[in-house]
C-alpha cells in the first residue's frame, strides 16, 4: 500500500475562508442546489452551524475556529461572546468546543496589534490540520478492509463533514482506490437524510458503486449480502472509547456483532472527550419533533401527533471492532488502548 493516500478531488467544499467573511455551504439544499451562506460574524456561523446549514462533527470545528477568526475583528472584547455563542449552537460535537478553546489560547497568546491576523491564520491551520487527520485515517482505516468488500455505512462522514475527503467516506474512497472497497450501501438517515441527501451524492461524485438503503434494510443485508464492514464517523468519544454518533448508530453496531461484521468507527484525536468518563456522560442533543414530523416542510404524520427527535446514541465500546484515529487504530477499542494510542 502507498504511504500516501492519492490526491482526491471533493465535489464541492463545504466552506470557503474570504478574510472578511466565511462563506458556508447550504447543506440543506443538497443536492438539487449547490448555494453558499456569507457569515460576516461569529453570531452567523453558530446560527449555520444550529439550523444544520453546516454540519459534522470535524466541520463544526472548523467553522468555529473561522467564527472566533471573525470575533477577532471586532476586537478582543467579542471573543468571549463569541466563544459562548459557538459552543452553546450545537451540544453533541465536541469538536466544536475544542476548536472554540483552542481559538481562546491563541488570541492569550497574542498582542491586540497582531490579533485578528493571527487568529485568521490560527484559523486556517486548524483546518488544514483537519485535512492531514482525514488522509492519514483514510490510509489506516483502509488497510483494515479485506479486498472486494461491501461495505454499510451511516449518516454522512465525507468532505461535507470536515475539511475534505472524509472520516469514514475517505476510508471508503481509499479503499475503493485500492480495490479493497467494490459496493457501498448508504443508509438514508432519517430524519435529515443525511445519507441519501449528501453521502450518496458524495460517492457518485467520485464514482464509487453505491447503492442507497432505508435504515431498516441493514439486517437484511448482513444476513443475505456477504457485508465486510460497517463504517461510521463519530461526533464524541468517552475517555472508555464509547462512541457517539447519529442517532441510529447503535442499532446498526448491534446488527454488526450479531452477524460477525466488523464495525469501525472513524474519528480524528478532536472527537475524543477523555473529561467524558463514559458515553453516559456525553450530552445527546434533542431536535425540535417537527424534523421528524415533516420533510422538507410537509407532514408526513397526523396533525397534533407528538414525536422524539434525539440526533444522536452512544454505541458501547464492547460492540466497535476499532476506532481509526490519525494517531493510529485503537483496537480493542478500550479506555486504555485509546489513551496509549493518543499518547
Amino acid at each position: 500500500m502507498s504511504k500516501r493516500p492519492p490526491a482526491f478531488q471533493d465535489p464541492v467544499a463545504p466552506i470557503l475562508w474570504r478574510g472578511k467573511a466565511l462563506k458556508v455551504l447550504d447543506q440543506r439544499l443538497l443536492p438539487r442546489r449547490v448555494a453558499y451562506l456569507e457569515c460576516r460574524a461569529a453570531a452567523e456561523v453558530a446560527e449555520a452551524i444550529r439550523s444544520m446549514a453546516l454540519r459534522g462533527a470535524p466541520l463544526i470545528g472548523c467553522a468555529a475556529a473561522f467564527g472566533m477568526a471573525l470575533a477577532a475583528r471586532a476586537g478582543r472584547e467579542e471573543l468571549e461572546k463569541a466563544a459562548r455563542l459557538l459552543k452553546a449552537s450545537r451540544p453533541t460535537a465536541v469538536n466544536l468546543a475544542h476548536a472554540v478553546e483552542k481559538m481562546l489560547a491563541q488570541a492569550r497568546a497574542c498582542d491586540d496589534g497582531n490579533l485578528k491576523d493571527h487568529l485568521a491564520r490560527a484559523a486556517q491551520a486548524y483546518y488544514q490540520e483537519d485535512l492531514r487527520a482525514n488522509r492519514a485515517m483514510a490510509r489506516l482505516g483502509a488497510s483494515l478492509l479485506k479486498k472486494g468488500s461491501r461495505v454499510i455505512t451511516y449518516c454522512n462522514a465525507g468532505a461535507l463533514a470536515t475539511a475534505g475527503l472524509g472520516t469514514s467516506l475517505g476510508v471508503i474512497r481509499y479503499g475503493h482506490a485500492l480495490g479493497k472497497v467494490t459496493q457501498v450501501y448508504a443508509c438514508e438517515t432519517r430524519p435529515y437524510l443525511q445519507g441519501s441527501r449528501l453521502t450518496l451524492w458524495e460517492l457518485m461524485q467520485a464514482k464509487v458503486p453505491a447503492t442507497l438503503i432505508t435504515d431498516n434494510m441493514a439486517a437484511h443485508l448482513m444476513k443475505t449480502k456477504e457485508i465486510g464492514a460497517v463504517i461510521v464517523g463519530s461526533d464524541r468519544i468517552a475517555a472508555n472509547a464509547d462512541v457517539c454518533n447519529k442517532i441510529g448508530t447503535y442499532g446498526l453496531a448491534i446488527l454488526a456483532r450479531h452477524h460477525g461484521i466488523p464495525f469501525y468507527v472513524v474519528a480524528p484525536s478532536t472527537s475524543v472527550d477523555l473529561l467524558a468518563p463514559d458515553g453516559g456522560a456525553i450530552p445527546i442533543e434533542e431536535r425540535a419533533p417537527e424534523e421528524v414530523l415533516e420533510i422538507f416542510g410537509r407532514p408526513i404524520a397526523p396533525k397534533g401527533a407528538r414525536a422524539h427527535h434525539f440526533a444522536f446514541d452512544v454505541t458501547p465500546h464492547e460492540l466497535v471492532t476499532a476506532i481509526v484515529t490519525e494517531k493510529g487504530v485503537i483496537r480493542p477499542a478500550n479506555g486504555r488502548a485509546l489513551r496509549r494510542v493518543l499518547a
